[in-house]
């Protein structure tokens, strides 16, 4: 038995000597040291030696147990580092290889379309002037002829900012809804004078974000205010808007509707360039798209601003920026401007 033990011994280690990796690592310690191995059988034979024979036999057999576990442990160590070095060899670096160029960024649509905006009505004689995005009850609704309860509220869906005991009073806090409130800013801060200014920023609304309506998005806000304006001059300039931005081609139609905050309202909509008239989901398969609400500043706002409505008349316009883009680019999806998808903004 002890002469079989030392065979077994030398055998094992010749073997785990040629195993290569460590799925024959396995196998080798599931053949020598595995419940069914050829040592653990051994070791259950004790029983059929002699009782004097049994301690010397048991001593020796532990020894080649421990010295197997440790070759077996060394082994293993060997192939985990051999195989770390394969790894490494493989994803090496070519260090004189040249480097590879990160290519310079550049505006977003969105900025790029609000700039051509600027652009446009910076030729018409119109300034910029900017408003903060959290407002007050006051400065949102009622001072644009919404006073509490009126039910024109329902057409801007609130974030609120304050608590709901507050929503609804002149303390209440909110993010603006449009930048119209920025009207009745920039009228008292410059009354008596005649005003042409857009008011650019970001507003929010509490609805369904679609491929047409995100719940936070861009709007550029236009008022004029002097002596004599009439919807007339309010037409002319959105349709010299219309021709500059998407070209001579480029039609527009205007539908009466209701604003709280000018009289007569209207709206106005460009010729669906994505469908070209025939019907699509960015134009509700109409062949028109909104991207303009608009009208004669209400006496009450003009009074509220600072104004004499005797005296002085005005226009306002509420002019998106997301889906002028949408028409101009071919963009089917309003969601694609905040997706964060490089594919998509290094197109522009």
């Amino acid at each position: 038995m002890l002469e079989q033990l030392s065979q077994l011994e030398k055998e094992s280690l010749a073997a785990l000597e040629a195993v290569k990796d460590s799925g024959a690592l396995a196998e080798w310690n599931r053949r020598y040291l595995g419940k069914k191995g050829a040592l653990t059988q051994m070791l259950r034979s004790v029983g059929q030696l002699p009782k004097e024979e049994r301690p010397a036999f048991g001593q020796a057999a532990n020894k080649v147990k421990v010295a197997l576990e440790a070759a077996y442990e060394a082994r293993m160590e060997e192939l985990r580092l051999a195989d770390t070095a394969q790894e490494l060899e493989r994803g090496a670096v070519d260090v004189t290889l040249p480097g590879r160029p990160i290519g310079p960024g550049h505006l977003h649509i969105t900025t790029q379309t609000l700039r051509q905006i600027y652009a446009i009505f910076a030729q018409m004689g119109f300034q910029v002037y900017e408003s903060p995005d959290v407002e007050t009850d006051e400065m949102n609704f009622e001072l644009l002829n919404m006073p509490p309860h009126h039910p024109a509220r329902d057409m801007w869906d609130t974030f609120w900012v304050s608590d709901e005991a507050s929503a609804g009073s002149a303390q209440g806090v909110l993010l603006r809804t449009h930048t119209s409130p920025g009207q009745i800013r920039v009228m008292r801060e410059r009354c008596p004078e005649p005003i042409r200014v857009i008011l650019p920023g970001k507003c929010y609304r509490y609805e369904q974000i679609t491929a047409r309506a995100e719940h936070q998005f861009y709007q550029v806000e236009g008022l004029a205010v002097g002596h004599g304006i009439s919807m007339t001059d309010l037409i002319g300039t959105l349709t010299e808007f219309a021709h500059r931005f998407y070209g001579a081609e480029g039609r527009i139609r205007i539908r009466s509707s209701y604003f709280p905050f000018t009289e007569p309202s209207i709206e106005a909509d460009i010729d669906c360039i994505i469908c070209h008239g025939e019907g699509c989901r960015v134009c509700k398969y109409s062949g028109w798209l909104e991207v303009c609400g608009a009208g004669m500043v209400h006496p009450v706002v003009l009074e509220n601003g600072g104004y004499d409505p005797e005296e002085w008349s005005g226009f306002a316009f509420g002019l998106g920026v997301e889906r002028p883009a949408m028409l101009k680019y071919d963009i089917d999806d309003i969601r694609l401007f905040y997706g964060n998808d490089l594919r998509f903004l290094r197109q522009f």
